[in-house]
């Protein structure tokens, strides 16, 4: 089936010599993957390598046969031109970061277009915003939303946050119940739009270990997530 719809970019796997497997997160039908055929070598075709870098936002048109097979690109052009996403020194490691985190993450092969259009819209707030220290912390916080588990409290004066169950609460219960700081700073970004993110202070240890946290939660609720490998990157960005 012939398919026109707006995809961003998740990875790009050089195949060969020459090819390309892309995998984007597309608005009609969420993950799909893609061979590039000697995109690598050939200087004519009409698609550049340079389309097809992490988190690129594309109006595609592609031929879905949904057989679980690698699909084919027909036509492709790039939607929205990034200013400092790709050039940006600490802009590129958060890039390969949350590229990678949703490559760990997101697997259905199914639409989704609440998520698709946070997803544009933050990644365009990323490129122009200058207040990107703690960008990835509200990005994950708030993805968890799209992915089905984000934290719930009825009460907020509740004192532990549950990351088991993804509740907060006013009792420990088990090894995954967590209160202090990291709790404060939970409920905190809960409540805070990208825009007031400038507000939030934190030092590099309050960061990580609210990072890892999230990771956790990300680890309890998603089956076969892994750890990005590029954290060590992203954390010695901010040391």
């Amino acid at each position: 089936m012939i398919v026109h719809t707006k995809a961003i970019i998740i990875s790009a796997l050089k195949y060969g010599e020459a090819d390309l497997i892309v995998k984007a997160y597309t608005l009609s039908d969420g993950v799909k993957s893609y061979m590039l055929k000697g995109i690598l070598k050939s200087k004519k075709g009409k698609f550049k390598a340079s389309m097809f870098q992490v988190l690129t936002q594309l109006d595609i048109v592609a031929n879905h046969r949904n057989q679980g097979k690698l699909e084919y690109l027909k036509e492709a052009k790039i939607l929205e031109t990034y200013q400092t996403l790709h050039t940006h020194p600490i802009k590129t490691t958060m890039v390969m970061f949350l590229a990678e985190m949703l490559r760990n993450t997101i697997q259905e092969e199914e639409p989704n277009p609440h998520l698709y259009k946070y997803l544009e819209n933050t990644f365009q707030y990323l490129d122009h915003t200058s207040s990107i220290a703690n960008f990835h912390l509200l990005f994950l916080l708030h993805l968890t939303k799209y992915l089905g588990f984000r934290p719930q409290s009825e009460k907020p004066e509740d004192e532990f946050f549950n990351l088991l169950d993804g509740v907060f609460q006013s009792f420990s219960t088990n090894d995954y119940c967590l209160e202090g700081e990291q709790v404060n700073l939970l409920k905190r970004l809960l409540g805070t739009d990208f825009d007031a993110l400038n507000e939030i202070k934190l030092n590099q240890a309050a960061r990580n270990n609210f990072l890892n946290m999230l990771l956790l939660y990300y680890e309890l609720h998603i089956e076969g997530f892994r750890k990005p490998k590029s954290l060590s990157v992203l954390n010695e960005i901010f040391s």
